[in-house]
């Protein structure tokens, strides 16, 4: 699908990138140091946001525009790349 990017398509997809950046200590903020104390909780919302954005990728098959689609597969390689860096996790069995 050609056309202009929706700014709140990107906005929602850097939105979960960001959540998961934080939960698994990408970002230095209040929320990524709450985090830390809780390794467990912190891979579960990380793993939570891979999955909304698998869902997101699923659903939008075939109507996203160049800009749309890489920037989800952006997202969707960042936080699953962080995931397997995790000591003690298994690989991630939600690719699309």
């Amino acid at each position: 699908m050609a056309g202009v990017s929706d700014p709140r398509f990107i906005g929602l997809v850097q939105s979960l990138l960001a959540s998961a950046e934080a939960a698994l200590g990408e970002v230095d903020s209040p929320m990524a140091r709450h985090l830390a104390r809780d390794g467990v909780l912190a891979e579960r919302t990380g793993r939570r946001s891979l999955e909304l954005l698998v869902m997101l990728e699923q659903k939008t098959y075939g109507n996203l525009n160049e800009t749309e689609r890489s920037t989800l597969q952006h997202a969707l390689e960042t936080i699953r790349r962080r995931l397997e860096g995790l000591p003690g996790t298994s690989p991630d069995t939600t690719q699309a």
